[in-house]
């Protein structure tokens, strides 16, 4: 992904940067005019009647329902696909309006369950790891979380467009945590001075990431980033599931699960292994609970043209070899 200043990129990447940021913001900017619950409006509407005919992104959402239902019926999972495109439209519409997502005040858009269960593991000084998954809005967890009073940093994938990528950061700071951390080596190692000072951090665990390892998810190897668990075995920090849905046009419940219990072995490899795996196992128990508050058009799994790499990853944490190593300076969380 390209971070660099827009200003320090060739001539034609900036136009391409700037027309597309153009474009966005205003979008973005008649969302605002609009207000929040118009805005959101508009946003399901888009997306039930134009993302939903997308149909190369769409037919890979299907496949991968299909993977992960094979008992519903045909009907049953094309109702998640349109369900799951207005919640996408609606969460793009919805980014124009950040700020105004608060769990008090008059009109709180926003409640959450189990909160105590965060608050009893903060108090314990080892630092927390709330995980989660692109459900609903997937915004609403860290902003939740900040608003608890929960210290720490959230933990962002970034834009390859540097102009909303700025500008993206802006608005989750608005009303979720001051510190935004850029995936990779630098933002792991930040990670792990915010852990070992007993802070939060809030991040996403349900993206493939070819550098990670592969790990069971709804029955089938997918490519999982191991740093959380990495973090977790080596500092003793919390893992904390955390759940999100959309409850009617754009307000939203947050559930927080009880943490991953686990028992180390002292096998860094294999333990690793199976905390990542406990992780999946998690987020894949949230989407069944609603699977169509899920963003199905990830590209989860492996294609035919991954299976080796995903074997020969496979073959090495079978062996306890070299596949997983536990290194604070070189584990990026990806």
């Amino acid at each position: 992904m390209n971070t660099k200043a827009p200003d320090r990129l060739p001539l034609l990447s900036r136009v391409r940067y700037g027309a597309e940021a153009s474009a966005f913001f205003a979008y973005i900017g008649i969302c605002r005019l609009l207000g929040l619950k118009m805005a959101s409006a508009v946003g399901g509407f888009i997306g039930r009647h134009l993302f939903y005919h997308v149909q190369i992104i769409m037919d890979r959402a299907r496949d991968n329902l299909r993977h992960a239902f094979p008992e519903m019926t045909e009907a049953e999972r094309e109702a998640i696909v349109l369900e799951m495109c207005d919640n996408l439209g609606r969460t793009v519409a919805e980014y124009a309006h950040l700020d105004k997502f608060s769990l008090h005040g008059p009109d709180p858009r926003l409640e959450v369950i189990n909160a105590d269960i965060g608050t009893r593991m903060m108090a314990r000084g080892n630092g927390v790891m709330f995980f989660s998954g692109h459900f609903a809005n997937w915004e609403m967890m860290p902003a939740v979380a900040a608003q608890l009073g929960f210290e720490g940093g959230e933990v962002y994938r970034p834009q390859n467009n540097p102009i909303i990528d700025r500008w993206l950061v802006k608005q989750r700071t608005r009303n979720g945590p001051a510190e935004q951390i850029a995936k990779g080596p630098r933002g792991t190692r930040r990670i792990f001075t915010l852990l070992r000072r007993g802070k939060a951090i809030f991040l996403l665990a349900d993206q493939k990431t070819n550098e990670g390892i592969a790990a069971p998810f709804f029955g089938r190897e997918a490519m999982t980033t191991p740093a959380p668990a990495m973090l977790a075995l080596k500092l003793g920090a919390s893992l904390i599931p955390a759940s999100n849905e959309r409850l009617n046009g754009s307000r939203f419940r947050m559930t927080v699960h009880p943490p991953i219990a686990f028992t180390p072995t002292g096998d860094e490899s294999k333990d690793v292994y199976a905390l990542t795996c406990a992780i999946n196992d998690a987020i894949e128990k949230c989407v069944r609970a609603r699977p169509s508050q899920w963003l199905w058009i990830h590209r989860r799994w492996p294609t035919a043209r991954d299976q080796d790499q995903v074997r020969g990853k496979r073959a090495l944490q079978i062996l306890g070899g070299n596949g997983v190593r536990v290194e604070s300076e070189g584990s990026s969380l990806t």
